[in-house]
C-alpha cells in the first residue's frame, strides 16, 4: 500500500530525460553538423503548469535525488506512522470488541444462572406450599377424625351411664320391694345379719 502511494506522489524521473536521449538518438543518424545542432536545440515549449516539471529536470541528477530521497524518506516515515496508528486503532477495536464479547458473554451467563435460580426457587417454594398444603388438608382431616372419635367416646360413655344408671334404678327398685316383702313377713335379711353379727 505505501509504494502504490509513493509512486503515485512521486512520478519516476527516468521518464523525463527520455526527450534528450531521444534526439540524440536521431542526431547520430544525420551529418555531423546537424546533429550538434539538434542535440543543443532545446525541447518544444509545453504550457506553463509542465515548466515546473521541466525545470525539474533541467537540475543535476544528484540534487534531484537528494530531494526526493529526503522526501521519500519523510513520506516513508510518515506513511509508517499512519500505518502504525492505523495498526494500533485496529488493535484497539478488536480489544474493545474482545472485551465487549466476554462482557456480553458473562453477562448472558449470569443471566441464564439467575433465570436458573428463579426457577429452581420457584419449583421449591411451589413443592413446599403444596407439602403445606397437604399438611393443612391432613390436619384437618386428623382433626375431623379426633373429633368423630371423641363424639363416638362421648356416645358410648352416654351409653353406659345410662345402662349404670337403668341397672341402679332397677336395684334401688328390687331393694324397695324386698325391703317391702321383709317388712310384711316380718324376717330380716340374711346377708344384713351376717354382716352386723360377725
Amino acid at each position: 500500500m505505501e509504494k502504490n502511494v509513493g509512486s503515485e506522489l512521486n512520478p519516476p524521473l527516468a521518464s523525463e530525460p527520455e526527450l534528450p536521449a531521444a534526439a540524440a538518438a536521431s542526431a547520430e543518424v544525420k551529418n555531423g553538423c546537424a546533429a550538434l545542432e539538434e542535440s543543443v536545440v532545446p525541447p518544444p515549449e509545453v504550457k506553463a503548469d509542465d515548466s515546473k516539471s521541466l525545470a525539474v529536470v533541467e537540475k543535476t541528477p544528484d540534487s534531484a535525488a537528494k530531494k526526493t530521497s529526503g522526501g521519500s524518506l519523510d513520506r516513508d516515515v510518515a506513511l509508517a506512522n499512519l500505518e502504525k496508528e492505523k495498526q494500533l486503532s485496529f488493535i484497539k477495536a478488536w480489544e474493545e470488541s474482545e472485551k465487549s464479547k466476554a462482557d456480553n458473554k458473562a453477562q448472558k451467563k449470569l443471566a441464564d444462572v439467575a433465570a436458573w435460580e428463579n426457577c429452581k426457587k420457584a419449583a421449591v417454594e411451589a413443592k413446599l406450599k403444596k407439602i403445606e398444603e397437604d399438611l393443612e388438608n391432613k390436619k384437618a382431616e386428623y382433626a375431623e377424625k379426633m373429633k368423630n372419635k371423641a363424639a363416638l367416646i362421648h356416645k358410648q360413655a352416654e351409653e353406659k351411664k345410662a345402662m349404670i344408671e337403668a341397672i341402679r334404678g332397677e336395684e334401688l327398685l328390687k331393694a324397695e320391694e324386698m325391703s317391702a316383702k321383709f317388712r310384711a313377713t316380718g324376717k330380716t335379711p340374711q346377708k344384713v345379719l351376717g354382716c352386723f353379727g360377725g
